[in-house]
């Protein structure tokens, strides 16, 4: 065979050999990220992280799946940053049916590059709120709205949503269905379900900070990224109700490593447990005065073992406590304050734990010594030396003779009580 034909031959069989699967390209991936819940500083370094995840594995999109009440202005922020300057195209998708996109999910929901909702579920109610508890002055609550109409109305502008209704969202806190979001351009797409929203999503042209984009998700593999233990311990001890809890078994431990020195256990395990509960006051708001109120109260009951009150103190502790607990969180919304059926049992339960620490120091504090010197007074012995006044005799108790002496004279042979000691001689009484 010539060199010609041979050449002609492998042509042949290159173009006629079916394509390795090896050499096929990958589908395209879709990742899929929950948010659902309050928007605090663990949320949003998930959802932060989620997105740096999906740019780096070259995603074609990267969906929030949205539900949530609201949540800290900074921690939002963040999330909005991190979805503007995105690689990846982001597409916030308010999912389950019943879920909202509220307060700072409008923000969230405004700065994708496509927005959906499925059937059911809202979106609007963006009005700032104080999250101290108090109410602020009319010219702060004035610039804080201002400057929240402001960064919406830019974000709007950038995803060309719709502006006007963005302002009456923070201002007038304006709430829209679905569809109605959808008439109002304030969304993209109504879609039902994970698999309407991707074929939905194929063929859509979006912007991101390296140019236009044309998206290709037909046929894409969904992957799904869920919090890892850190994220779910730490969002769970963001729940007020979690963060009291740690608070005040942080100050039992505190209070029996204060009152029996030298335990350790309950100290180290009262220390871990405040500085987990002040992480999640980060996130929350807190009202100082109930928080001084709280360690006043753990003061009273330490105060009770030192000081003969007859019990006022440790009342006061109990007073303290309540007061301090109903104080501690007072958010704007239910979902940032604390529930009443947590406090009661859990400030009764640490009053019946430190007053029956109290009691039990007080019984073993007062009860008779076990060993020692002291441990004889009251016992009685037999007077193996007469005893009398001026005169120090001999006494034999406990397998042990004793010097002794009396204000009264006591004939060897009787039997004598010690009252007290004094060095190696003891004071004793006839026993009667």
């Amino acid at each position: 065979m010539t060199i010609r034909a041979r050449t002609i031959l492998f042509s042949l069989l290159f173009f006629l050999l079916p394509v390795s699967p090896a050499s096929a390209a990958p589908p395209p991936a879709v990742y899929f990220v929950k948010a659902d819940g309050i928007i605090n500083p663990v949320m949003a370094e998930f959802i932060i992280k989620s997105i740096e995840l999906a740019a780096r594995e070259k995603a074609e999109a990267v969906v929030i799946e949205l539900d949530t009440p609201g949540g800290l202005d900074l921690s939002m922020r963040d999330i909005v940053k991190s979805e503007l300057g995105s690689e990846v195209p982001v597409a916030v998708y308010v999912y389950p049916s019943g879920s909202r996109a509220a307060s700072a999910g409008v923000f969230i929901t405004y700065a994708a590059n496509i927005a959906a909702m499925a059937p059911g579920t809202n979106i609007g109610s963006a009005h700032p709120v104080e999250m101290g508890g108090g109410k602020m002055d009319e010219t702060m609550a004035k610039k804080v709205e201002n400057d929240a109409v402001a960064y919406i109305m830019g974000i709007a502008a950038k995803r060309k949503r719709n502006a006007q209704w963005a302002e009456r969202a923070v201002r007038e806190s304006l709430n829209v269905t679905a569809e109605e979001a959808l008439k109002l351009k304030v969304i993209d797409l109504v879609v039902d379900g994970r698999e309407g929203l991707i074929r939905e999503l194929d063929g859509r042209r979006v912007e991101v900070p390296g140019g236009a984009r044309t998206l290709e998700t037909k046929g894409a593999e969904i992957k799904n990224i869920e919090m890892n233990l850190r994220f779910r311990v730490l969002s769970a001890i963001s729940n007020p109700n979690v963060a009291y809890i740690l608070m005040m078994i942080g100050l039992v431990g505190l209070y029996f490593e204060l009152s029996n020195p030298g335990l350790i256990l309950p100290g180290v395990l009262g220390a871990v447990c405040l500085v987990l509960a002040f992480y999640a006051f980060q996130t929350l708001s807190v009202n100082y005065a109930g928080l001084m109120l709280v360690f006043l109260g753990l003061i009273f009951f330490v105060l009770e073992l030192k000081i003969t009150s007859y019990g006022l103190l440790a009342i006061a502790g109990m007073v303290s406590l309540v007061l301090g607990s109903m104080m501690l969180f007072d958010g704007s919304f239910p979902y940032m304050r604390l529930s009443i059926w947590v406090v009661l049992p859990t400030v009764a339960l640490m009053t019946a734990i430190m007053l029956g620490a109290m009691y039990y120091a007080v019984k073993v504090y007062r009860k008779k010594p076990a060993s020692g010197a002291e441990a004889l007074i009251g016992e009685e012995g037999s007077v193996v030396e007469d005893i009398g006044p001026g005169k120090t005799g001999k006494v034999f108790i406990a397998g042990e003779y004793w010097n002794a002496v009396s204000g009264e004279e006591i004939e060897k042979g009787g039997m004598a009580r010690i009252e007290g000691i004094r060095g190696l001689t003891l004071k004793v009484t006839r026993a009667r």
